[in-house]
């Protein structure tokens, strides 16, 4: 099915518009014309199924259901929600400072606040349709993998005496009505219904830039220009990228079509990871509501831990591809 937008795409640029085929201009449209139907596409059916299942959880069995199981099994099961994690008023922060007022062992909070900012159904759609699935399965291992080491490791360190829970707040109940009392099929659907239109608005902005951004450099910069001068796959070039993604903040919807670009034009997989991964998840607003309840020991160990993270997962991706 995928395929007919690649087809209606070339007709529009080609027939339709007149573009020369093989021409950089030519490219640059096809490109945007074929990934913009596409992606919002494969958003709109990710997030409707993603609103759907979350229209029957609540947010305080989920805690209760955290805070009474095995340690690690938790630590999974928070990244794993963190991943989950949807584009709407009640998503990351609110829910993880919930956790935090439930005194939910800190390990368990930052596995999820780990993998929430980094996995995301959106960056798995777009992933997905731009560089294929088992990179995207990868990748998302290893977000989920990191939420899980880090839960373990902000236990061990001792986490939660840096925390000021005093000042936390239960997150309030949002527009989108996130807390539902097991709503009936059709309730559940609407919620998803009016989700999907909601989230797709409020990202709409982002994915169209992103995939502009991408067109531009799949149309118009030369075969093997990013490869000679970035692709050489030297050590240093992911910590370079991840330096230079730290300044980049975007969201991530319009940062992945940056980095599908970025690897088509010769970047090395890792490297281009290395410099999306900072630019959407390290967020200066989320660092600064999560000042609210860390002190600044505690964001800066967390900072450094998703550095690393970004610099590792560069490095593996670039040994694997």
């Amino acid at each position: 099915m995928l395929k007919g937008f690649t087809h209606l795409a070339n007709w529009l640029t080609y027939d339709v518009l007149g573009f020369a085929e093989g021409s950089k201009a030519g490219d640059a449209v096809a490109f945007f014309l074929e990934d913009i139907p596409k992606m919002f596409f494969l958003l709109a059916v990710m997030i409707y199924i993603i609103g759907y299942v979350r229209a029957g959880v609540d947010a305080k069995k989920i805690r209760d259901f955290l805070s009474g199981r095995n340690r690690f099994v938790c630590y999974f099961l928070a990244a794993a929600l963190g991943a989950l994690t949807p584009f709407c008023s009640c998503s990351s922060i609110p829910l993880f400072l919930g956790f935090a007022a439930a005194r939910i062992p800190i390990g368990i909070t930052m596995a999820f606040l780990i993998t929430s900012p980094t996995v995301n159904e959106a960056a798995v759609v777009m992933l997905g349709g731009s560089l294929g699935w088992g990179l995207t399965l990868l990748y998302v291992a290893l977000g989920i993998g990191a939420g899980v080491i880090g839960g373990m490791f902000f236990d061990a360190i001792g986490a939660d005496r840096f925390l000021d829970l005093p000042a936390v707040e239960e997150p309030k109940q949002c527009a989108c009505s996130c807390k539902k009392s097991e709503p009936q099929q059709m309730s559940r659907h609407r919620f998803a219904l009016n989700e999907t239109r909601t989230i797709l608005a409020t990202i709409a902005p982002w994915v169209v830039v992103g995939i502009g951004l991408g067109a531009a450099l799949h149309g118009f910069v030369p075969e093997g220009f990013i490869s000679a001068h970035l692709g050489g796959g030297e050590w240093w070039s992911v910590p370079l990228a991840v330096v230079v993604g730290i300044p980049t903040y975007a969201n991530v919807t319009s940062i992945v079509p940056v980095a599908a670009a970025l690897i088509e034009k010769g970047l090395p997989v890792g490297t281009a990871f290395a410099f999306m991964l900072p630019a959407a998840a390290a967020s200066v607003p989320e660092f600064i509501m999560l000042k609210k309840v860390m002190s600044f020991r505690l964001l800066a160990i967390f900072a450094v831990y998703l550095l690393v993270f970004f610099t590792l997962t560069g490095w593996i991706l670039n040994f694997a591809y």
